[in-house]
């Protein structure tokens, strides 16, 4: 059996991280290495390695994904600008479990990071 993701151990509380939101499906977190004023993580709670193991036609996942994505822009206060990023596969994940990066909080006129490296 492999070990459970990093993001596991933080759902579980093994690891701490700040908490920005949370709900019975879904954790989001400040990411360790921001690339924004604003960058946190949406995780789904159940372990799912990349997006290409949801079924397809699983509508309710991934509508609750990209929903919780903005109900957490929303309470961040970055509704108004923000960004969704996510890697899909395993060679580009770094984590091998679902995320949605969602990064905001530029000021105006400052760039809001035209290639990212995540």
């Amino acid at each position: 059996m492999s070990q459970p993701s990093i993001f596991t151990q933080i759902i579980q509380g093994q690891i701490p991280a700040k908490v920005r939101y949370q709900d019975d499906e879904f954790i989001a977190f400040d990411d360790i290495s921001p690339k924004a004023p604003v960058h946190v993580l949406l995780v789904p709670k159940k372990e799912i390695t990349t997006l290409e193991d949801v079924e397809l036609l699983d509508d309710q996942f991934h509508a609750k994904l990209l929903q919780t994505a903005r109900k957490v822009a929303k309470e961040l206060g970055i509704e108004q600008n923000y960004k969704l990023m996510m890697n899909v596969g395993r060679d580009v994940q770094a984590v091998h479990h679902i995320h949605v990066h969602i990064l905001g909080g530029w000021k105006q006129g400052e760039k809001a990071g035209e290639t990212l490296n995540l």
